[in-house]
C-alpha cells in the first residue's frame, strides 16, 4: 500500500560501538496476493493485508512486504536481532501459525499478483518465490491490536551481507497450516494513518563495523539516539551564524509555477518571504517560470531581486529551462546561492522532452559542493525510473561532494527512489535516525500528498553529514499556503 509518509529510520555507525543500536523500519511496500480466480488481480491499493489457507486456491491469501534495509543499515553490519511485526486488525477466531519467508526478488506494489511480481515479470513459482530454508514461524489470533512477531535475525543478516543482491529485506507472510475458513486474518498495512500499527522491522545492530562506511558524522554533531524517534514539532527557525561555515542550509521547494498559492493567487513576494524566514544558504526551486503565462515575469530575476531586497546581500543563480533551450523562456529549475558559483552547468534529460537539471558548484568551508536540482515526470512510473537512472549515470562523473534535490514525484517505496538511493542518502531518513527530523502536528514529513520532494547527498560525499531536516508549515492564519508543496530544509555539516 502506498502511504504518504513512509517512516524509515536510518542507522548510522561510523565506528565500532560499545553498545548495540536499534532501528525501527516501516514497510515501504506491501500487498496481498490471492490465488485461483484472483491470481491476476492486484490488491496493492487495499487498506489491509490478509492471510488464509484454503483447499480452494481462490481463497488462499498471502502478504508480501519490503523494508528498506539498503539505506538504513550499514553494509555487512552484525545483526544482533531482527523482528518482523504485524498488527492484527481482525479475522476469524481460530488461532494459527504463520510463516515469514525471505523473498529473493523485488516486486512492484501496484502490479504484484499471485502470478506476477511486476507488470513485465512472472514469479518463478505461483504464490510468490521464497528463499529455501528462510522461514520463521509465529502464532496469530484474531484479537484486534495484538502483535505477530517473527524472529528474522538470520534472514536480515543474509540480506545485509548482500547474499541476495540489493539489500532490501522482502518477506512473504502466509499460513502453512491445513485448510480452514477460520484461518482468515487481517493486518494493518503501511497505508494506515497510525504509524504504531503499520508493519515494522525492528533491527538491533551490534558493534561490528561495516565494510562500506555510512555517511560521515561530525565529532561535534548531536549524538544519535539508540531508538529513532518520529518527526517532532519543529523549533522556531533561527538565522544561522555567518561565522559558522561548518553548516550549510539547503532548501528544496516546488513553487507551483513560481508562487501560485493554494488560494489560486500569484504572489512570489509571499513565497520569497517564507524563503527568507527559513534562512537558507542555498535555495533549490522547481516550476520556476521565465516569461510565461504563469505570472508573465522573468521569475529567476524576480526571486534573485526579492531575496536581495529582503536579506541585504547579493544572491547568485543558475536557471535550466525545461526543454534544454537554455536562453529561452519557459518553465525550469532554479538554484540560488548566497555565495558565488565556481562552476555552472545545465542538463537536458533525454528520456522526456520537458525535464532538465540545473547544476552549480560552490566552495563552502574549504570544500567544493556540487548542487543539482531536477524535477521528474509526474505521470509515468516507468519513465521516472528511466529518468532517475539517467540522472545517476550523469552524476556519477560529477565531482563530490554532491547534493541532489527536487520534486521526484514518487514516494520513498517507488523504484525511481530506490534507484536514486543506490548512490545517494536521503537526508530526511538520516535525520530521522538521529531524532532531528522535524515537522509539525499532523505531518510526518509529507511535502504534498506524500513525501515526494527530497534532498539527497552522495554516498561518496566524505565532506557532508546531516545535522537536521525539516518540513515547514507555511499556512497562514486562513490556512493558505504560498505553493501546493511544502518546503523541506536540510542542514548539513561540511567538514
Amino acid at each position: 500500500m502506498r502511504h504518504a509518509a513512509v517512516a524509515l529510520a536510518a542507522l548510522l555507525a561510523t565506528a565500532p560501538a560499545a553498545t548495540a543500536q536499534t532501528v525501527t523500519i516501516r514497510a515501504t511496500k506491501d500487498a496481498t496476493v490471492r490465488g485461483g480466480s484472483y491470481a491476476g488481480t492486484n490488491f496493492g491499493d487495499e487498506p489491509i493485508l490478509e492471510t488464509r489457507q484454503s483447499g480452494d486456491s481462490t481463497y488462499d491469501r498471502r502478504a508480501v512486504l519490503t523494508f528498506d534495509t539498503e539505506t538504513t543499515v550499514a553494509d555487512n553490519a552484525k545483526i544482533a536481532s531482527a523482528t518482523l511485526v504485524l498488527t492484527v486488525k481482525g479475522g476469524n477466531s481460530e488461532a494459527r501459525r504463520l510463516a515469514a519467508c525471505l523473498v529473493p526478488r523485488s516486486f512492484d506494489e501496484s502490479s504484484v499478483t499471485w502470478r506476477r511480481r511486476n507488470s513485465s515479470s512472472y514469479w518463478q513459482n505461483n504464490g510468490v518465490d521464497i528463499v529455501d530454508g528462510s522461514c520463521s514461524e509465529a502464532s496469530v489470533t484474531a484479537s484486534q491490536g495484538s502483535k505477530v512477531s517473527f524472529d528474522v535475525t538470520s534472514q536480515v543478516q543474509k540480506v545485509i551481507n548482500g547474499s541476495l543482491g540489493p539489500r532490501y529485506a522482502r518477506f512473504l507472510v502466509g499460513d502453512p497450516g491445513g485448510s480452514s475458513r477460520g484461518s482468515y486474518k487481517q493486518y494493518y498495512s503501511s497505508n494506515d494513518p497510525s504509524s504504531a500499527v503499520r508493519p515494522a522491522l525492528i533491527v538491533t545492530v551490534g558493534a561490528a563495523p561495516s565494510t562500506t562506511p555510512p555517511p560521515p558524522v561530525s565529532d561535534t554533531a548531536p549524538p544519535s539516539p539508540s531508538v529513532p524517534t518520529p518527526p517532532v514539532p519543529a523549533p522556531p527557525v533561527s538565522p544561522p551564524s555567518d561565522s559558522d561555515a561548518r553548516t550549510l542550509r539547503v532548501l528544496q521547494w516546488n513553487t507551483h509555477h513560481g508562487g501560485f498559492g493554494s488560494d489560486g493567487r500569484y504572489d512570489p513576494n509571499r513565497l520569497a518571504s517564507w524563503i527568507v524566514k527559513m534562512n537558507p544558504d542555498v535555495v533549490m526551486l522547481n516550476e520556476v517560470e521565465k516569461n510565461t503565462g504563469w505570472g508573465n515575469q522573468n521569475q529567476p530575476e524576480v526571486y534573485k531581486n526579492l531575496l536581495e531586497d529582503k536579506t541585504g546581500r547579493t544572491w547568485y543563480y543558475v536557471f535550466a529551462q525545461e526543454y534544454g533551450n537554455w536562453s529561452s523562456n519557459g518553465k525550469g529549475n532554479l538554484i540560488l546561492s548566497r555565495v558565488p558559483f565556481t562552476h555552472v552547468d545545465r542538463y537536458e534529460l533525454m528520456h522526456n522532452g520537458d525535464r532538465s537539471a540545473a547544476q552549480a558548484v560552490i566552495s563552502w568551508n574549504g570544500r567544493d559542493i556540487t548542487l543539482v536540482v531536477t524535477h521528474l515526470d509526474p505521470e509515468s512510473h516507468s519513465l521516472r525510473l528511466r529518468q532517475a537512472t539517467e540522472v545517476t549515470n550523469w552524476l556519477s562523473a560529477e565531482p563530490e561532494n554532491k547534493i541532489l534535490t527536487g520534486d521526484m514525484n514518487a514516494w520513498p517505496d517507488q523504484s525511481s527512489i530506490e534507484q536514486l538511493t543506490k548512490y545517494f542518502y536521503d537526508s530526511w531518513t538520516v535525520a530521522e535516525s538521529k531524532g532531528t527530523a522535524y515537522s509539525y502536528s499532523g505531518n510526518d514529513g509529507e511535502t504534498k500528498k506524500g513525501r515526494i520532494d527530497y534532498i539527497f547527498y552522495s554516498r561518496r560525499s566524505s565532506g557532508l553529514s546531516v545535522k537536521s531536516s525539516q518540513v515547514l508549515d507555511t499556512r497562514d492564519s486562513r490556512g493558505v499556503k504560498p505553493s501546493d508543496h511544502r518546503p523541506v530544509l536540510t542542514t548539513f555539516y561540511v567538514q
